[in-house]
């Protein structure tokens, strides 16, 4: 007899087509029969060993993060509340250009150093691997939800080059393509880039498309946080359409957003950009999270040469008074590249997170609301708490637009991703509530996307992105990673004053078929896996 049948779901199933009624039965794993309207046929009912009644409920498929920080988060807390709450059963790691693999002992150092604000240092880590396919064997061993992994160009690139503002040599460059081959063939399903990041932003357009041709031979995609967000947006989006046009590569735009004062509106624009590129027989898919303000850290937003030499170099020039005050200039008038070329308005810049405990009075304020607070300049409170965290700091950035995030989740290439911050005090409430606010704000209250248009976003629509053939659809066949929510009470607990606050209204989560969420609490199922992509090397260089 079969494991579990949940009988009476109204499910969504993915597809974009209406909900149906339905008994779902599930065993090893697998959805192993789907009877529609049994109860009202009068037909003979499935039977299993367990039946879980879902009246009123709907089932779907389990929804996939399509950008994530969770690279240590997922070893660190068994219990990734976070994530399996909302109904994620799978995400997708190694965003932005900065993960901890491929690595050597060096690189592995200054990655961990880098983006301590996104992870934490993670001294409670055993960083047992140092390539691809280790860090995915090491996921294995069994963690909360699904994950796959992209290869980080800035860690490529910091492993190969190292932290210079320079072209890379042949040699270098040979050294690069052998990483992401080797990354792909372990397992990756496609490349990462954070262009506002160093060292990854030191690369030119013509190293990033030769990283690109060998992701594409892979069948993989590239996910680029792209050159600008702020000032230059559309031209930085159009660079990566046309980079990956001429590489052959399918493309993945990352929280694409069109943030800052000098994109207000704008959202169509970028809109038609992609419909003309997509019309041309482009492959573009995008992901954004259902919010206005970005996060990040307050390192990133410094000019890119503040950031040449890596962590200690930036230490060292942050300590000469000569050399702050030219990052200071940078930053509040020309504009610096970290801050999207757009000149930095401090009271935009909220303090999510700090590593040292003993800063703890600056989360929750803005950079000039601390500095109003000390009788001093915002940059001087910034240059202190910089050094003071060691770069460890996590900001939010209050800059986005209602009207453009409404009308890019519309896009059909659209997916949904949290960009989920999980380190820091006060963390961006998308870690914790991106899938249950667009399914009760976007959805029930304002009517923006249908209930099964959004779940297409969230599921179906990232799998096939993804080339997982057997999720983001309830089929029969396909892997049980699957969600049971309430279409009337879904919601995110997370908010920007109580962001660590769970979701309501999805009292069950399935992953490979196991109850990760039962009644609304979380169990102790560690059923997630690392998703590899297929190892087999395409001949053709189209993705």
């Amino acid at each position: 007899m079969e494991e579990l049948v949940i009988r009476d779901a109204d499910v969504v199933d993915g597809s974009g087509e209406p909900s149906y009624r339905a008994d779902v039965v599930i065993d090893d794993g697998r959805i192993v029969s789907i009877v529609k309207e049994a109860a009202a046929a009068g037909c003979l009912r499935p039977k299993a060993m367990r039946e879980l009644d879902a009246e009123g409920l709907v089932l779907s498929p389990g929804f996939i993060d399509m950008h994530a920080h969770s690279d240590l988060a997922l070893l660190r807390d068994p219990d990734h509340s976070a994530k399996a709450a909302q109904g994620v059963t799978l995400e997708v790691l190694g965003q932005d250009g900065l993960s901890y693999a491929p690595v050597d002992d060096r690189t592995l150092a200054e990655v961990r150093s880098a983006i301590t604000g996104w992870n934490g240092h993670g001294d409670d880590i055993d960083f047992d691997w140092r390539s691809v396919g280790e860090y995915l064997d090491r996921l294995d061993g069994g963690i909360a939800v699904n994950a796959a992994y992209l290869i980080p160009q800035g860690t490529v690139r910091m492993f190969a080059v190292g932290w210079e503002d320079r072209e890379a040599t042949p040699e270098e460059l040979d050294r690069m393509r052998q990483l992401v081959a080797e990354g792909m063939e372990q397992g990756a399903v496609g490349m990462s880039s954070g262009l506002t990041y160093t060292p990854g932003m030191y690369a030119k357009d013509a190293e990033l498309t030769e990283l690109c041709r060998v992701v594409a031979s892979y069948g993989g995609y590239y996910c680029p946080h792209h050159r600008s967000y702020g000032a230059g947006a559309l031209e930085a989006y159009e660079e990566m359409v046309t980079l990956t046009r001429e590489a052959g590569c399918s493309l993945h735009l990352a929280h694409a957003t069109m943030n800052f004062g000098v994109n207000k509106g704008r959202a169509p624009e970028l809109l038609t950009l992609l419909d003309e590129a997509l019309a041309s027989g482009a492959d573009i898919t995008l992901d954004t999270y259902p919010y206005t303000p970005g996060s990040t850290t307050l390192v990133a937003m410094l000019p890119s040469w503040a950031n040449e030499g890596g962590p200690e170099a930036v230490l060292k020039r942050l300590q000469d008074d000569d050399t702050a005050e030219r990052i200071r200039h940078h930053l509040e008038v020309v504009g610096s590249d970290g801050c999207h070329g757009v000149p930095i308005e401090w009271d935009t810049i909220e303090i999510s997170g700090v590593t040292d405990p003993d800063l703890a009075d600056f989360v929750g304020r803005t950079v000039r609301q601390s500095a109003d607070a000390r009788g001093e300049a915002p940059w001087t409170t910034a240059r202190r708490l910089l050094l003071a965290d060691r770069l460890g700091s996590t900001i939010l950035q209050h800059v986005g637009h209602e009207e453009n995030v409404r009308q890019i989740m519309r896009h059909r290439v659209h997916t949904g991703g949290s960009d989920g911050i999980l380190q820091g005090t006060k963390p961006h409430p998308r870690a914790y509530g991106t899938f249950p606010q667009y399914l009760g704000r976007y959805v029930r209250e304002l009517g923006v996307l249908s209930l099964e248009e959004c779940v297409a976003h969230l599921t179906s629509r990232p799998a096939a992105r993804l080339r997982l053939p057997d999720r983001g659809l309830v089929r029969e066949g396909y892997r049980a990673d699957l969600v049971l929510f309430d279409p009337a009470t879904v919601a995110p607990g997370a908010t920007f004053e109580e962001p660590r606050t769970l979701p309501t209204g999805i009292p069950y989560v399935f992953v490979d078929g196991k109850f990760v969420i039962e009644d609304g609490r979380r169990t102790d199922v560690l059923a997630g896996r690392a998703v590899r992509r297929s190892p087999v090397r395409r001949n053709a260089t189209r993705a």
